[in-house]
Order: C-alpha cells, then sequence, then structure tokens
C-alpha cells in the first residue's frame, strides 16, 4: 500500500497557506499534539481503532495522540471531505463514494463495477505513478491532503434460488445500487433499490429475489440468510470498495516529518487491519450458512463490457476522470476482461 511522501507534500505547499485560513484543529497542550480522527466505521472495528491509537501514541513516546471519533459522531460521512478541507477534522476515512458530488474522482477511486477482480489488482492500480498522481491532484484541488488508500472485500450476489448464470436472473428482481444496476440491465435483468435495513423484509415477502451488497459477513449480520442461501461470486469487482484517508493541510503541515511518518506508517497498518478483519469474517461465516457458487468465467467477462457505459459516464466528468478510467481500461485489458 503506498502513501504520500515528504516529495507529494511538497507539491501541496502551495494550498497550505490558503488553509490555514481554516481553523486548525491541531491542538497542543506541553509537547502533546493532538489529532482528531474521523472514520466511516462504528463500534465494530473498536478493537482495531484502540490498537492504531496506542501504535501512534507508543511510537511517538506520547508526543502524538489519536482523538478518535466513530461513524455519525461529529461529522455525517458524507461530509467528510467538506469537513477535513475546513479544519473542522483533522483526518477523515472514508470512501470516495460519500463525496463524489464534490470531488470529480470519487466514484471511480470508491469502485466502478468491473474495475478491478482482486486486491492485488486494485493495490497495483492504486499504487501505480499514474493513479497516484491523479488522487493526489484531486484531493489537492479539493483543499486536503491525500494520504493513501483502504481496501474493502466480498461485494457479490445473494438469492434465494440457486444461480448458474446471468441468464438466470432474467426473471428475478435483484437489489442493487445505481451503477451495478445499469450494468445488470443490460442483461435484461430487473432491479430495484432498497437500503439496507429493508432488505430482510424485502427478500423475506418475494419484493426481491437477491441483492448484491456485500460479502457473506454482511448478509449474515443483516440475518439475510433466514430468506436466502445461495450466494455467488460475480467477479465484477473485488474489493467492492476501496477506502480513502485524507488530512486537514493546515494540520498536516505543522507536524513534524517524524510525527508524519509515524501517522502514515500507522494508518498504513490500521487499514491492513480492518481489510483483515473483513476477510477472517467473511472466511468466518459458519460452514453450511450459504451455498456458494460462480458465475462462469464468460458472464464475468461479459460485465466488465456491459460496464462500459458507466465508466464512459464517468470519463465524461472531467479530463482527471477520462485519464482515469483510461487507466481502469488499460488495466481490464491487461488481465483480460476488455
Amino acid at each position: 500500500m503506498k502513501f504520500s511522501t515528504f516529495t507529494r507534500r511538497a507539491a501541496l505547499g502551495a494550498i497550505a497557506g490558503a488553509a490555514a485560513l481554516a481553523a486548525v484543529t491541531t491542538s497542543a497542550s506541553a509537547d502533546t499534539v493532538r489529532l482528531r480522527f474521523h472514520t466511516f466505521y462504528g463500534t465494530e472495528i473498536d478493537p482495531i481503532a484502540k490498537k492504531f491509537r496506542k501504535a501512534v501514541k507508543e511510537a511517538s513516546n506520547g508526543t502524538l495522540r489519536i482523538q478518535y471519533f466513530r461513524g455519525g459522531e461529529l461529522v455525517a460521512s458524507d461530509q467528510f471531505a467538506d469537513a477535513v478541507s475546513k479544519g473542522t477534522v483533522d483526518i477523515v476515512h472514508g470512501t470516495g463514494g460519500y463525496w463524489s458530488g464534490q470531488i470529480d474522482i470519487g466514484n471511480i477511486e470508491a469502485g466502478l463495477p468491473g474495475a478491478w477482480a482482486s486486491v492485488d489488482e486494485a493495490k497495483a492500480l492504486f499504487n501505480s505513478p499514474e493513479v497516484d498522481a491523479l488522487l493526489t491532484e484531486a484531493y489537492a484541488e479539493a483543499g486536503t491532503v491525500y494520504l493513501g488508500k483502504g481496501y474493502g472485500h466480498n461485494y457479490d450476489l445473494l438469492t434465494k434460488e440457486p444461480i448458474t448464470s446471468l441468464a438466470d436472473l432474467k426473471t428475478r428482481k435483484i437489489r442493487a445500487t445505481s451503477n451495478v444496476a445499469k450494468v445488470l440491465n443490460a442483461f435484461d435483468i430487473p432491479t430495484v433499490y432498497l437500503p439496507a435495513q429493508e432488505l430482510y423484509i424485502g427478500m423475506s415477502t418475494g419484493v426481491i429475489d437477491g441483492a448484491v451488497y456485500g460479502g457473506p459477513v454482511e448478509y449474515e449480520q443483516l440475518k439475510l440468510h433466514e430468506t436466502a442461501t445461495n450466494y455467488t461470486f460475480m467477479n465484477m469487482l473485488m474489493p467492492g470498495w476501496t477506502e480513502t484517508f485524507l488530512a486537514n493541510p493546515a494540520a498536516w503541515d505543522k507536524l513534524s516529518d517524524e510525527h508524519k511518518q509515524i501517522l502514515e506508517t500507522a494508518i498504513a497498518q490500521f487499514a491492513d487491519d480492518i481489510h483483515q478483519w473483513l476477510s477472517d469474517g467473511n472466511e468466518g461465516v459458519a460452514e453450511g450458512t450459504f451455498t456458494y457458487a460462480t458465475l462462469p468465467a464468460e458472464d464475468s467477462k461479459a460485465l466488465t463490457a456491459a460496464a462500459q457505459g458507466v465508466w464512459a459516464e464517468e470519463a465524461a466528468r472531467s479530463d482527471r476522470n477520462n485519464a482515469f478510467v483510461d487507466a481502469l481500461v488499460a488495466n481490464a485489458k491487461a488481465q483480460g476482461r476488455l
């Protein structure tokens, strides 16, 4: 995982002066610096958060402390980019889809259908100099410092009946977000959107026949295994989302190089720990809870081809988005999906 380097921060120096006009949230008492860190996760990752805070404290001999806020505690998750640019918080941990209306690149970096098919593939893409530069530029323009990425996990299909191909879905109504729905609609698969809290009643009453929402652990947590047990790997997007860490420029600029390096290392480990927690959760779902299947390779490839319309829509938003989508296309071709 590649996080921002000191050479990248030099490029952000031009915006530091303007950002300093915002409220500076880094507070110090004696030799201790305290940073407000806000995640979109709730209490479920508290053990990981405790380890993160402890690592920062110990690596800095107590001179750097993290004031940790869970999702919704201080700022709404969809306001993270604005909040960190204004200095309401010092560092945010969210996903680009939350702020795609403010920052052109948000939806693409969060994860478009067909964009990548493995964590290693996603990491290679985001660690490439070209994509890293696009993200750094986009977030600098938005008045933030791009610190790096985290990676989610499974994002696949749960249905009542077994699925052997996309053709099987033409007579089933599937819950999907807008971008996924556009791809499924290309195969004449009917879709509808329902929020997570309505999936159980929707599935149990027959309003929907399946859902594309997350991985086994998410479906189990929503108790959807009580209504549907057929889990189908689509190979459409894995990890199903990526996570982004952003800092306030004024707060970041006030840190010593030592403190910056400590934070970068600790945040990278925090992100890896969350990914591993998600992976362990999916693997830890009790045997027999779900019956697993995988779409045929030709269907997975067809999904990526159908997603090109979604990619084109995002590419049209800006020259930067177009360059990012070009990188996605090149990667998909190199992987044999296009």
